[in-house]
């Protein structure tokens, strides 16, 4: 970086543009801010440097001098109006998370800037800045940590009444505590959230991502049906936008789908005008499963797990929800399969199924248990013994009733010969 400054002009940008390597023109951009001239339009011409600057140093992946910018704009930002400073900090941060690997360096950096926000009395761009931090909190899975700070920046900002503020981190805190299994506080954040954004006009973007959360919590819950609604009205916004959470979206309906056992439906919804946009691995994924499932084929289940696994396994969503469905899909095969018989053999029925035998008889084991049949182990001869259903007797029903009716009867002769005593 040249010592010597430029004037702030639009010569000067124009000059930076036209160098012919980004180095030159990342090198006469810190030119331009380095000027002394502090008149409205030197102003304007270095907002629109750091712009620049910014963008460059973002493409050059150089993180760290993205960092080491923001903090030799502090005195520059003490010259402008504190809407275009908060714009400039959140535009330089967000610069720096498009930049793969520096989660760590985005963490310190808004850490840094949260100190400085508080000794120069900015409220409106420290909340935001805290509001980042939290998000960024989570993703590096430190919750106690982004707990405590929502928890005080809640109180903050329902006391100021800012209701945008309000709505992303009500939504945040309910991505949180689903993130920490606690389903009752995160429908309670998420309420919170939708209460707040009633009350204001909300970007698309955000409502998106409140339907997001809402289908997230409603398929949780297992009430899958509602949460295809909140998912596919999360998909047409972020399809709008051309948002890449819309591939998310899609796919998590195509789970509810399969889900609710409608898994021939999968192959419409992704050869639909709208599917065909993001067909990719995480469609492929989701087809493969939903053909495994209308196959009943665990073979083909596993499979699809093996084949996709950044896009089924590593996705925690996903995740949860195949789980269960591979343990019914394993139930009902083992059902079908032990229905003919009375006495079978664990390592025969391992064999049909195509699974070890100790994952076969783990599994008959808990079925027992969960009184899906009524059977028993016989764990020395290696074999599943299985009872037929005991029928039950109907005299014993039919003999309360009736002494509950005799019962009634005696109550009634009892309140008719006090009436004639009295």
């Amino acid at each position: 970086m040249s010592t010597s400054h430029l004037p702030a002009t639009t010569d000067s940008i124009a000059q930076a543009l036209e160098a012919k390597n980004p180095s030159e023109s990342i090198s006469i951009f810190y030119r331009i801010l380095e000027s002394p001239s502090s008149s409205p339009e030197s102003l304007r011409i270095k907002e629109q440097s750091i712009t620049n600057l910014s963008d460059l140093l973002r493409q050059e992946n150089r993180a760290e001098e993205l960092r080491s910018l923001l903090t030799q704009l502090r005195p520059f930002f003490a010259l402008i109006p504190k809407a275009k400073t908060a714009k400039i900090v959140r535009g330089i941060i967000d610069a720096v998370a498009k930049i793969p690997g520096t989660s760590d360096l985005q963490i310190s950096l808004c850490k840094e800037m949260v100190q400085w926000t508080r000794a120069e009395k900015r409220t409106f761009l420290r909340q935001r800045v805290e509001a980042r931090l939290a998000a960024l909190l989570m993703e590096s899975k430190e919750y106690s940590e982004a707990l405590n700070l929502l928890s005080g920046l809640i109180k903050e900002v329902r006391r100021l009444d800012d209701k945008l503020l309000l709505v992303d981190i009500d939504l945040l805190e309910s991505k949180l505590h689903f993130s920490l299994r606690n389903l009752p506080k995160a429908k309670a954040a998420l309420t919170a959230a939708r209460t707040a954004a009633n009350a204001i006009y909300v970007p698309p973007a955000q409502q998106g991502t409140i339907d997001l959360q809402s289908g997230i919590l409603h398929a949780e819950e297992k009430d899958y049906k509602t949460g295809y609604s909140y998912f596919f009205e999360a998909f047409e916004a972020f399809n709008a936008l051309e948002d890449p959470r819309a591939v998310f979206s899609l796919k998590y309906m195509l789970l509810c789908k399969i889900m609710v056992s409608q898994a021939d439906d999968v192959a419409g919804i992704i050869s639909s005008k709208a599917g065909l946009r993001y067909v990719g691995p995480e469609l492929d994924a989701m087809k493969a499963v939903a053909d495994a499932h209308s196959k009943r084929s665990l073979k083909l289940f596993e499979t699809a797990l093996r084949d996709f696994k950044a896009q089924l396994e590593e996705d925690p969503i996903v995740h949860r929800h195949l789980s269960s469905l591979y343990d019914t899909l394993l139930e009902q095969n083992l059902c079908r399969l032990i229905e003919p018989f009375s006495r079978v053999e664990i390592a025969h029925i391992a064999d049909l199924i195509e699974l070890p035998i100790d994952h076969v008889e783990k599994k008959l084991s808990q079925m027992i248990l969960d009184k899906k049949f009524a059977g028993t182990l016989d764990q020395g001869a290696g074999c599943l013994v299985i009872f037929d259903d005991p029928k039950t007797d109907a005299i014993y029903p039919a003999t309360l009733e009736t002494i509950s009716n005799v019962g009634k009867v005696v109550d009634s002769l009892y309140v008719r010969s006090a009436k004639i005593m009295a």
